[in-house]
């Protein structure tokens, strides 16, 4: 399939996301759409999809000018997203998500499984899409969640696949694995929309680079280009891609987990006997493949998951049972995984979000009172200060980007006096800028003689920021290493073929 974008003009009232787009992808070719968080590029997507209407412009297939009133008649045209958040059914089959809303039939209109089931193996062996059709699609880890998007898209005949941020919530094996997935397709002449804002995979996987940067086409770039003439292109500035930090020199020791048990939501111990310390001046990078307990650890770290035994202290202060506000108001500060499940409230405004850890503080309360004024104050600060895309301050938390979500929990939390951060995928969905401005606040904190545990599934962002690498497989620490340790040796440590005792 041969896709162009003329002139594609999108707005929401007096704010353009979209400002006089042209792209064209070619059949089998991946093309690479790069922009910064709140650029407009899953607007655009959107727009191509059917489930936003153009203001301008026009959007031809194969040379025909094609319209979409809908996302049903996109897919019928052989198009195929896979969004940043998927849209699966937890409860359901992997059969039951792919079929879902073009179920096969056979006689007294009854869905016909065996079809769908004979289908779905067909499609995955075509493209090494390996998955168990009758597996619960919630019991999946998430690299396999997504192949069961592809697959529904591939399913549908689509010719055209639009990869909506596909790496943000992956691991460093999982984006391998897909970005084999995506040579394959491409291979067999489906063409690929691919929307990031991680200079690496552009780099590694893209064949054609466009980018957009608040709204518009700024240029095109080809794989061959460097890192830093892509950020600068994205951001419209240079920026610095690794964080200078000063020569570690840690102080006593602030916070400390011993013989730490914590169990999961189906009751088996997912942190297992788990102990290591952090000093003042220190960061503690914390590696490992997701769901080897790191979600667990943090959880109970900040007072949202019971701990069965052991004990957590913050200078010298035990907190192991401390509620997260109790947490909050010892002098930690969290970071959440779930940036929309722990971190924010989506009904509520970006300016009470800003404030959400301390609403009954002054100057944001006085004798049960709100002030508005200092929250709005706040807000406007905060904003600036870290480029949070937003069209107001009142503007629901709900109506930003995934990565401008993130810099409002970032914002909240390295804005107030904290002892201790614990900072869980604390770029996640952050694009190098951002990224720039996050690692350089983190490496300030650290700086000011205060410690942090970062847990992180990104290499880059652990060599950055450790001071002292620690790894965790199935719940225990495998290793606590020096920066200096190659990414092959933390790479054993991640998969529990190689232990470093302490």
């Amino acid at each position: 399939m041969r896709l162009e974008l003329r002139g594609i003009t999108k707005r929401f009232g007096s704010f353009t996301a979209n400002d006089q787009i042209s792209i064209t992808v070619e059949p089998g070719q991946i093309h690479s759409l790069l922009g910064e968080n709140g650029a407009g590029k899953s607007t655009l997507m959107n727009v191509l999809f059917g489930l936003l209407h153009p203001d301008e412009g026009e959007i031809l297939i194969d040379g025909e000018p094609t319209t979409f009133t809908n996302s049903g008649e996109a897919v019928r045209r052989g198009i195929g997203m896979v969004h940043q958040h998927f849209m699966l059914v937890p409860v359901f089959s992997v059969a039951e998500n792919v079929v879902l809303g073009f179920e096969p039939t056979k006689s007294w209109n009854r869905v016909d499984y065996k079809k769908a089931t004979e289908d779905i193996r067909r499609v995955s062996r075509e493209f090494n899409l390996e998955v168990d059709p009758d597996a619960i699609v919630e019991n999946l880890p998430i690299g396999l969640q997504q192949r069961v998007e592809i697959l529904k898209a591939l399913s549908h005949d689509a010719e055209l696949l639009i990869l909506d941020e596909p790496t943000a919530v992956l691991t460093p094996q999982e984006i391998d694995a897909l970005m084999a997935i995506m040579r394959s397709l491409a291979d067999a002449g489906k063409s690929i929309l691919f929307i990031t804002h991680k200079l690496k995979e552009v780099k590694a996987i893209a064949d054609v680079i466009t980018i957009i940067r608040q709204g518009k086409v700024v240029g095109t770039a080809q794989p061959s280009d460097s890192e830093a003439t892509l950020a600068s292109m994205m951001v419209g500035r240079n920026v610095e891609l690794t964080v200078e930090k000063s020569p570690y020199a840690p102080g006593d020791e602030v916070f400390e987990v011993r013989d730490l048990v914590v169990r999961d939501d189906r009751g088996l111990i997912a942190v297992n006997n788990v102990s290591f310390e952090v000093r003042a001046g220190e960061i503690l990078a914390l590696a490992g493949v997701q769901g080897n307990g790191q979600t667990e650890l943090v959880e109970a770290i900040a007072g949202m998951r019971s701990v069965e035994s052991g004990t957590i202290t913050l200078h010298g202060k035990d907190i192991t049972r401390a509620s997260p506000r109790e947490t909050l108001d010892a002098g930690l500060g969290h970071i959440p995984e779930d940036r929309q499940r722990d971190g924010l409230v989506m009904s509520m405004s970006v300016a009470d979000n800003l404030v959400l850890n301390t609403p009954r503080r002054a100057p944001f309360a006085s004798r049960g009172t709100r002030n508005i004024g200092a929250i709005n104050e706040n807000a406007f600060r905060l904003v600036k200060e870290f480029d949070i895309r937003t069209t107001s301050i009142h503007s629901p938390v709900s109506s930003l980007s995934g990565g401008n979500q993130q810099k409002v929990i970032v914002a909240r939390e390295l804005s107030r006096q904290l002892d201790f951060l614990v900072a869980s995928q604390p770029t996640r969905g952050l694009d190098v800028g951002s990224i720039e401005y996050v690692h350089r606040q983190m490496v300030q904190h650290r700086n000011d003689g205060h410690g942090a545990l970062v847990v992180s599934s990104e290499l880059d962002e652990v060599f950055a920021l450790g001071d002292r690498i620690a790894v965790m497989f199935e719940g225990r620490i495998s290793g606590i290493v020096e920066p200096t340790a190659t990414r092959e040796e933390i790479g054993l440590l991640m998969t529990g073929m190689a232990t470093v005792s302490r």
